[in-house]
């Protein structure tokens, strides 16, 4: 199983409504509005890297409101 974290810059005033959208696709397990630099951390899992990469691309990167996304994969060192 491979986790990242997925941060996600959105349009003004749409943290809220992102977050929403995003914890109903599977394979995300929390999204959160923040402050700072980004408006909503999301941790999502898959069982490869490249099934990950296609959630992002093809789900998350979708939903309206987002201008930008950053995926960092968790790696155990």
């Amino acid at each position: 199983m491979v986790q990242a974290y997925i941060l996600i810059q959105t349009d003004v005033g749409k943290a809220t409504a992102v977050a929403q959208t995003i914890t109903g696709i599977p394979g995300v397990i929390t999204a959160e509005d923040v402050t700072g630099p980004y408006d909503v951390i999301v941790k999502a899992e898959a069982e490869t890297v490249d099934e990950l990469g296609r959630m992002v691309v093809a789900r998350v990167q979708k939903v309206e409101g987002i201008t930008r996304t950053l995926t960092c994969p968790v790696v155990h060192l």
